[in-house]
């Protein structure tokens, strides 16, 4: 009887593979010991064979794209500490979470000085667009100016401008640190590009004011407002800095 049960089973690996059907091939033998146990009859058996697939796919693809966003480090709306900034919206950063601007193709952008959580709430709400089945990328400004300006060199600009359409939601973090030079054109043509096709989330130290202190052409660093602010979220993230309070309270208590 045991070769027997050996045998369909091998049967049923050899069906999954070709099925391509990982779930089941992983936990079949499981369902079949709870099906038996609980008398489950063949529909509920079939029921339960069917949504563990279903979850073990769903799983994957999220995996997936987590990996495909570039996002360092898992955060979460849940895990901000809003009393260290206490002047955050946290009802408007909660209903920015249901990723319903993303839909809408707007955009979002966290003003602050460094410290604050921006980049926290940035990639906390990355995160919670890729549970919903967006597609997200993260980058720091400072390495897409690079990535843009060695595809400007090697003269494939539109073909690297075009790999990012297939995104729902571009977070940019940290504009504002450092002057981008010849890479000002490229990113206002990239964020020219996601006008009104596609989300993007900004993180930035400067205030709209001083914009121009970075880009460097002030008719350019208006037109790239204009684009961007269009339909936009500003939250403005006024407090002090988070690490340096901590840091505060390590020497205190030092």
């Amino acid at each position: 009887m045991t070769e027997l049960l050996d045998a369909k089973e091998a049967v049923i690996d050899i069906y999954c593979k070709q099925l391509k059907l990982p779930g089941l091939k992983a936990h079949f033998r499981d369902l079949a010991r709870d099906a038996m146990a609980q008398n489950q009859t063949p529909t509920s058996f079939l029921a339960a064979v069917l949504a563990k697939e279903v979850e073990v796919r769903t799983q994957k693809r999220l995996a997936s794209r987590l990996k495909q966003s570039r996002i360092q480090e898992m955060k979460t709306i849940e895990g901000f500490d809003f009393m260290s900034i206490p002047k955050v919206p946290k009802t408007k950063i909660v209903s920015l979470a249901e990723c319903r601007f993303i839909e809408q193709r707007e955009n979002l952008i966290c003003v602050g000085q460094s410290g604050t959580g921006k980049s926290h709430i940035a990639t906390a709400i990355g995160i919670s667009a890729i549970q919903q089945g967006y597609r997200v990328r993260f980058i720091k400004v400072s390495d897409l100016i690079q990535e843009l300006l060695k595809a400007e060199s090697e003269y494939r600009l539109p073909r690297y401008l075009k790999t990012w359409n297939k995104f729902d939601l571009v977070i940019l973090d940290e504009l504002g640190y450092i002057n981008l030079g010849a890479g000002s054109p490229l990113l206002f043509q990239f964020c020219s590009e996601r006008y009104e096709r596609g989300s993007l989330i900004i993180t930035t130290n400067l205030e709209f004011g001083r914009w121009g202190e970075v880009f460097g052409d002030n008719a350019l660093t208006v037109a790239l407002l204009d684009r961007i602010t269009h339909h936009a979220h500003v939250i403005p993230f006024i407090g002090e800095s988070y690490r340096f309070k901590q840091s505060k309270g390590n020497k205190i208590n030092d």
